[in-house]
């Protein structure tokens, strides 16, 4: 069905519901994304802000735009608009960290595995983490080397220690050694690497995008809900592998990407900055908490 008017913009699903972020990020975390390739996705791109800018190449359907969309939402990022990098996609989480798993699973009983195996998990969260941020805050290289390094040795020393104590434990404890090792990593390597939107706040709009300022809080919530979706996504890929296809889009669907904060829990002179320029009428702020 050809299509005129069409918003692309506007979410097939509801946002504000856990079964509607669910079938959203299903959507766009689909694996299979990962095998096109950039021409394909540039194709995509093209066709989005073509739909955007109200000149839809006559014959599209509806069908073709609600696909491109998908694509588009799948490889670029919501800030910037440039195409991520394949490894960090969240659409790259299941064949990625199934491999990834698979190794941390099977070579958990000597120190050297777990060393080689938890420096490459992180290396692949570092990656993931630095991509899926909120691009408005921008990281120096220097920052990115001290987060991976940060986080890859917090991990580390805790496999290693863990392994040490559960050598003599039953083989179900002992699995889970990754798993404690992957939790408390991600306490570090999320915050670690998104450091600059804790020290200098990150972009938070009023509800049709209008810059208000920067706010320091809502990187905190922001990235506190990163983290435990993070913790949630990889729990129950330490046990299965088919889990991860399931629990990739669930996780991110913990919490809105597009999340909001009351003006009233905003830092002081952000909160008499908004009062002073536009009086009760914002009453919530908005910002990406990144994935």
């Amino acid at each position: 069905m050809a299509v005129s008017g069409f918003d692309i913009d506007v979410p097939r699903w509801d946002q504000s519901t856990f079964m509607g972020r669910l079938k959203h990020f299903a959507n766009i975390t689909d694996w299979r994304t990962a095998l096109l390739p950039d021409s394909r996705l540039d194709e995509a791109k093209a066709l989005v802000e073509s739909c955007r800018a109200g000149s839809v190449p006559p014959g599209t359907t509806e069908e073709q735009l609600l696909y491109a969309k998908k694509l588009y939402d799948s490889a670029f990022h919501p800030d910037t608009g440039d195409r991520m990098n394949l490894i960090g996609r969240m659409s790259f989480q299941v064949p990625g960290g199934m491999a990834i798993t698979g190794g941390m699973l099977q070579f958990y009983r000597t120190v050297p595995a777990v060393v080689f195996w938890q420096w490459v998990n992180q290396s692949f969260n570092a990656l993931v983490n630095y991509t899926n941020r909120n691009a408005a805050s921008p990281i120096t290289p220097n920052q990115i080397g001290v987060a991976y390094l940060t986080a890859t040795s917090t991990a580390l020393a805790t496999a290693v220690g863990l392994n040490f104590y559960t050598k003599r434990a039953p083989p179900l404890v002992a699995r889970w050694v990754p798993f404690a090792a992957v939790a408390s990593a991600n306490c570090v390597n999320i915050p670690m690497m998104r450091q600059q939107e804790l020290l200098n706040g990150i972009a938070v709009t009023d509800e049709n995008g209008n810059k208000l300022g920067h706010s320091k809080k809502a990187a905190v919530k922001g990235i506190t809900q990163v983290v435990i979706s993070r913790i949630t996504m990889a729990a129950p890929g330490m046990s299965t592998f088919q889990s991860l296809v399931f629990m990739v889009p669930a996780a991110c669907s913990l919490f809105p990407q597009q999340c909001s904060m009351a003006v009233s829990k905003l830092e002081p002179e952000l909160r008499e900055s908004i009062l002073c320029h536009y009086g009760d009428s914002v009453q919530y702020v908005y910002f990406n908490k990144g994935l």
